[in-house]
């Protein structure tokens, strides 16, 4: 394995071509559940075709597609697989570039969703390009996957894994800035209302003020941490947060007349948790604390918000002495010349990914790394050049040495 056997060897790797191909990426608009999002999918397929892989469009639902491309190995290795989404959210107020600019400037790659998440999906393009040009041959498989609505709890992935499609090992691209996530939160949305009685402000003390309540609620939730977590890790993946308070008259929640109490309160919120916790067990304690406001006259509901369809509730876990952690692990060590980072790093521990879907309805060991994420989904979303093209010859890496 020539191309790739040590670290100074994996920074041969082709530099403009690599900005280029990101580049071309975010300049694809692919926000998602638009009739837009499978564009760079079709881009990304011509691309493997060019690389001779055995290439497939996948369904994912309606007109969007996934795209999969299978480096057949020799036999005998261990299969590897990569998995990153091309869909992005939306574009918010702030930004001072072209979102869809694929600008690369001051040592950085702008542009909306090149942190999430299509920086990881072009290095490991890149990395399986190097590779071929290199003459190297893999003795196990290498699957690239290129997803659909992950933000849409993982529907491209459960596609692929629908058609069947597996590797001994994976890796899930998401940006972690480099390190080696190998625990992130499971995730269930909540929403709590809170009752009360309305009163004339005249006659405030007499009401049962059900925004007052909501207003003592929110910070009890967003100090919250579960119980019976399966070790430190997972107790580190635990968080809660309120993202929603709307108050008013009735069930309407009318804002017409401000003199008066507001007698309903709606919050909504988000909470993460970790091996050895569920959704079953975060909701009762979010009941209990609940029930702290649900005096003098306030009653209160706390039920689980869904949108009817499939959601990611598990959260992933890997041992960090599998194979593939510890590939990556030395991987990074030969790139950067010191241990790379690993376990439940803070803050994307707190993030979802497909690797719980990889995990659970694959039944896949894996790791989660990838470039981007100290600017991940904000105005001007970037990724360092440098952490981009390390990443490339991360992935490079990790491939020559469990797949050869």
């Amino acid at each position: 394995m020539s191309i790739l056997e040590s670290g100074s060897a994996a920074r041969a790797i082709d530099v403009d071509r690599a900005l280029a191909t990101v580049s071309t990426m975010v300049r694809q608009d692919t926000r998602t559940e638009t009739p837009q999002e499978s564009s760079v999918v079709l881009w990304v397929r011509d691309r493997m075709d060019e690389l001779g892989l055995d290439t497939h469009l996948v369904p994912a639902g309606g007109d969007r597609v996934n795209a999969v491309g299978v480096w057949r190995g020799s036999g005998g290795g261990p299969s590897l697989m990569f998995n990153g989404h091309v869909d992005t959210n939306p574009v918010t107020e702030g930004w001072t570039r072209d979102p869809w600019g694929g600008d690369v400037d001051g040592g950085y790659i702008y542009g909306l969703g090149v942190s999430n998440m299509k920086a990881g999906c072009a290095a490991y393009l890149e990395a399986i390009r190097a590779l071929r040009e290199g003459g190297w041959q893999p003795s196990g498989d290498v699957v690239l996957t290129f997803v659909v609505g992950e933000l849409q709890n993982g529907v491209g992935t459960r596609a692929v894994l629908d058609a069947g499609y597996r590797a001994d090992h994976f890796v899930n691209c998401e940006p972690t800035d480099l390190t080696a996530l190998t625990t992130h939160a499971g995730a269930v949305m909540f929403r709590i209302e809170l009752i009360g009685s309305t009163r004339h402000m005249s006659k405030r003390e007499e009401s049962a003020d059900a925004l007052a309540a909501a207003t003592r609620l929110l910070p009890l939730i967003n100090e919250m941490s579960f119980s019976g977590a399966a070790d430190r890790d997972a107790q580190v993946t635990n968080r809660a947060h309120i993202g929603s308070l709307r108050a008013g008259l009735g069930r309407q929640l009318l804002q017409t007349r401000p003199p008066q109490v507001a007698d309903v309160a709606e919050l909504q919120g988000s909470a993460r948790f970790g091996p050895g916790q569920n959704a079953e067990t975060v909701l009762s304690e979010l009941r209990e604390v609940t029930s702290r406001v649900c005096v003098h006259g306030i009653t209160g509901t706390v039920e689980e918000l869904t949108d009817g369809g499939p959601t990611l509730d598990q959260p992933f876990h890997a041992d960090r002495d599998s194979l593939v952690v510890r590939t990556v692990n030395d991987a990074y060590g030969l790139l950067r010349g010191r241990t790379q980072p690993t376990g439940a790093i803070q803050p994307y521990c707190y993030y979802g990914s497909d690797a719980s879907l990889l995990q659970h309805v694959g039944g896949m060991p894996g790791v989660v790394c990838g470039p981007g994420g100290k600017y991940n989904t904000m105005p001007d979303e970037r990724v360092s050049v440098e952490d981009y093209l390390d990443a490339i010859r991360l992935y490079a890496m990790t491939t020559a040495r469990l797949c050869g």
